[in-house]
């Protein structure tokens, strides 16, 4: 009777170890839902900042490339005087003396010309 008993016990005992082993599979998986989920939350919260700081970047570039095309137009301008202003005291030079503005131009050219011609030989 006492193997009765024993086989009774041990029967018992596995019936509680696969609802054991069933009740833990159950908790793994809800464990595993609930951690998924969570991973979820916080990839959205991750994606959601890293959209945060690319609209602050896209507004930091729009302003540095607005800054630097005012600065080019401001340059550009100045430039543009400059070259101007050298423009007309050259045409105001020649128009002075256009006898020594021809000579000092065909010098120029002579100069030139032997400069070009010593690279070839």
């Amino acid at each position: 009777m006492a193997t009765s008993k024993t086989r009774e016990a041990i029967k018992d005992d596995l019936k509680t170890l696969k609802e054991d082993v069933v009740t833990l599979k159950d908790d793994v998986k809800l464990g595993a839902r609930e951690e998924a989920a969570n991973l979820k939350a916080k990839a959205a919260e991750a994606r959601a900042a890293a959209k945060i700081k690319a609209e602050e970047l896209k507004g930091k570039a729009g302003e540095y490339y607005a800054t630097a095309r005012e600065r080019g137009q401001e340059y550009y301008g100045e430039a543009q005087d400059r070259f101007d202003d050298a423009q007309r005291y050259v045409t105001e030079r020649v128009q002075e003396r256009p006898l020594q503005s021809t000579a000092i131009a065909l010098g120029v050219g002579v100069v030139i010309g032997l400069l070009l011609a010593g690279r070839r030989n």
